[in-house]
């Protein structure tokens, strides 16, 4: 499997997922301004979106958005517990997180990484953003993982968005439970490894 990735974005949380599962996998870097991958070719060819993560299978197939992408890998292996059987509301739950982490979190990072976001629209993504985290601040006090005691693919997701923070110089300060997560999943092996494999660490 090619992991199609850029340091410290979004695709971060597939590459954690695979260290988590020991998944052997090739990782080809792309610089997402030029559209260009490291051993040069145009990354359009590749993924018509133009975005990653795109994961490109053995066989030839291209799984692309990252919720997709987790739970195919957690599947591989479901003896490793990153996602519950389907059919179960265990897994319901899990892709009720993925699904608020894209769309309610994710999503309003966009602007800040934009030169050209007006201040309006970088202010409107940073309130959405606050009323977010302090709504996880609440749901992680006293909870290790989001849907209990357990790592999940939405864990994986949700440190690599939380991670953004530290791009951006946001303060955590205000949500301690957030922050104490966050720590805590910094310390897992797996995610030291993807994070040290992308030059994060």
């Amino acid at each position: 499997m090619k992991l199609f990735y850029t340091p410290g974005a979004c695709s971060l949380s597939p590459h954690i997922v695979l260290c988590e599962l020991a998944l052997p996998h090739e990782l080809v870097k792309v610089n997402l301004a030029t559209q260009q991958t490291e051993d040069g070719r145009d990354f359009t060819t590749i993924n018509p979106k133009g975005y990653i993560p795109a994961l490109l299978l053995d066989d030839g197939e291209l799984i692309t958005e990252g919720p997709a992408i987790v739970q195919y890998l957690a599947d591989l292996k479901p003896e490793a517990g990153l996602l519950p059987p389907a059919g179960t509301l265990a897994r319901v739950r899990v892709q009720e997180w993925l699904t608020f982490i894209g769309t309610e979190l994710h999503k309003n990072f966009t602007p800040l990484f934009k030169p050209t976001a007006s201040a309006d629209w970088k202010a409107a993504a940073s309130s959405n953003i606050e009323r977010r985290f302090a709504y996880l601040d609440d749901i992680l006090n006293g909870r290790d993982h989001l849907t209990g005691s357990e790592f999940s693919v939405a864990d994986a997701y949700l440190f690599t968005v939380i991670n953004w923070t530290f791009f951006l110089k946001m303060s955590l300060a205000e949500w301690p439970a957030l922050v104490d997560y966050h720590h805590s999943i910094a310390t897992r092996p797996a995610v030291q490894t993807a994070m040290r494999a992308e030059g994060l660490l």
